[in-house]
């Protein structure tokens, strides 16, 4: 279904089961359907919400709107109009950034939070944070792919999340979901990305924080997870064995029990 969250702009929201909520955001240009199976089997305990952030699956994909505080703003709009309490928050990659600045602003609707692949306050290496590629040179990056061959530069970019190659299969399927964000959305997305900046948020993030990282992501290092992990009031860290930036593919079972038990509380 769609839920408008300003005029004129609707995200796609999938809502399954009933029960405590479980809300999953996706990462980086990617809708609700990368989370099929975690849908399924925490459906049978748990009303789950997977969210479409502006600009991917179905949700509308406008010029412009694709900064921080409005990403999370969208999926603030949509936790109230569905009324959503004691949120089990979920955010994947470039999901797990918007999850953790929506713990941090709207506290009153979450319970926990669990990131995954993501530290949840930088992509980019600044001062005081020495993880990944600069901000200025991982911008110019993203964005010159997009722009000069977009399809060489996804593929290349989902292809390089994994562990071990993906499974030719699995790998068209993601491309699928992956392109239906325009370039317009990806190009306002990859600067959000790259330029984000939440350490100021962390200690309005008082819930507690699972974060479950592959030991093998080289898009958000575990390094960076552990930075984090150190910082927070009330946090768990679990590393996931052979095991790149798509843990919910690469590692479905044990991600899944994990997944199940941060459900659970």
């Amino acid at each position: 279904m769609l839920v408008e969250v300003e005029p004129g702009i609707s995200v796609d929201v999938c809502d399954v089961g009933s029960g405590p909520p479980v809300v999953l955001l996706a990462g980086f240009g990617f809708d609700h359907e990368v989370w099929d199976r975690q849908v399924r089997e925490l459906s049978d305990d748990h009303r789950v919400v997977a969210v479409s952030l502006r600009g991917t699956g179905a949700s509308t994909k406008p010029k412009a709107g694709y900064g921080m505080p409005r990403l999370a703003q969208d999926v603030v709009a949509v936790l109230e109009r569905l009324d959503l309490r004691d949120v089990a928050l979920v955010g994947w990659s470039f999901g797990g950034l918007v999850a953790f600045r929506i713990a941090a602003v709207a506290p009153q609707r979450v319970a926990r939070l669990a990131l995954v692949g993501s530290n949840g306050v930088r992509a980019s290496a600044t001062d005081g944070f020495p993880f990944g590629a600069p901000e200025d040179a991982l911008c110019a990056a993203l964005v010159h792919g997009e722009s000069e061959d977009r399809l060489r530069a996804r593929r290349r970019a989902v292809a390089g999340g994994f562990y071990a190659p993906p499974d030719p299969d699995v790998l068209d399927w993601l491309m699928r979901i992956q392109l239906r964000m325009p370039s317009w959305s990806a190009v306002a997305c990859f600067d959000t990305y790259a330029r984000a900046e939440q350490r100021e948020l962390m200690s309005k993030v008082r819930m507690p924080v699972v974060q479950m990282v592959g030991e093998h992501d080289r898009v958000a290092p575990v390094t960076g997870a552990r930075w984090l992990n150190e910082r927070l009031s009330d946090a768990t860290l679990v590393e996931l064995p052979d095991c790149g930036h798509t843990p919910m593919i690469e590692a479905p079972e044990p991600f899944g029990a994990r997944l199940s038990a941060f459900a659970a509380g």
